[in-house]
């Protein structure tokens, strides 16, 4: 039941499109992620990109390369963090990131499937931070009848098994939170 509820409820659509925030924040690991933070930027969602998750001697001179783009007026706007080797580290890396700038508000652009153990690993990592989230749709993943899709199942199986581990420690965090506050 669980998982059924946690496939159903992984978004179809951007939901808030439009909302500026005072950052981008693309999650490395999936396709069109990183052409998703790119166009948000272009279209002036936020005045900077920050893209979490970078391998070891990519510059954003290669990324823009990779994706396609000429350095224009973006180049000056992206930032890149080469520390997290996952997604609680994702959150890590961009929490510093974003206490290093004074930001408060974040656009986070990651897979459909990835969004909801992304929302709560930065919800734990940034608690005092809106977010906004983004999903990225691949054609790849099949989320209309996923359950008929072997790769697309094994994919939400796989990403609703991390979503237990991580919702654990969320829980306790609110309910640790909810107490200080009292």
């Amino acid at each position: 039941v669980g998982l059924v509820r946690f496939a159903t409820q992984i978004p179809d659509a951007v939901a808030d499109p439009n909302t500026p925030t005072d950052a981008i924040v693309v999650l490395t690991g999936g396709s069109g992620r990183l052409n998703a933070g790119l166009e948000l930027l272009a279209g002036k969602r936020a005045p900077k990109l920050f893209v979490s998750g970078v391998y070891r001697g990519v510059d954003v001179a290669t990324l823009l390369e990779v994706s396609k783009r000429s350095p224009g007026d973006i180049d000056c706007c992206i930032e890149i963090g080469h520390s997290a080797g996952d997604t609680a580290g994702n959150a890590d890396e961009t929490a510093a990131w974003m206490g290093d700038h004074g930001y408060h508000s974040l656009r986070l652009v990651t897979s459909s499937y990835h969004l909801a153990r992304g929302l709560l690993e930065f919800r734990l990592a940034m608690p005092g931070v809106t977010l906004v989230p983004h999903p990225v749709f691949t054609q790849t993943v099949k989320q209309d009848q996923w359950w008929a899709w072997p790769g697309t199942a094994s994919l939400i199986v796989g990403e609703f098994n991390k979503y237990l581990l991580v919702w654990p420690r969320h829980a306790a965090h609110c309910l640790v939170s909810g107490k200080q506050k009292r």
